[in-house]
């Protein structure tokens, strides 16, 4: 009886720990990756909430990217391309959404 009590006590913490883990956006992921002296588990956190109101799902991949290569940004920003435009628009958008709201 001990052993099923215990047993059911782990999977009750266990199960909502990965839970989470698994919910994580790609700009969470990739936010609590980089070695940005800044950067903390809530953050990162605030800033994938921000981007699920603001981003499409192929927009926050993108923008994740970002944080592992910067240039990429810079090479988005710099492009003549419609598409890239449109994008980048929505990206300073939420840049800006997730500055006011996660500064803490």
């Amino acid at each position: 009886m001990k052993k099923t009590l215990v047993l059911a006590l782990c999977a009750a913490v266990a199960i909502p720990a990965f839970a989470g883990a698994a919910a994580a956006g790609p700009i969470e992921r990739a936010c609590n990756r980089s070695d940005r002296a800044s950067t903390s588990r809530g953050l990162c956190s605030c800033i994938q909430q921000v981007a699920n109101e603001t981003l499409r799902r192929g927009d926050q991949s993108r923008a994740a990217g970002f944080f592992k290569n910067p240039e990429k940004a810079h090479k988005v920003w710099m492009s003549q391309s419609r598409s890239d435009d449109a994008f980048w628009e929505r990206y300073k958008a939420f840049g800006a959404q997730a500055e006011a709201r996660c500064k803490g």
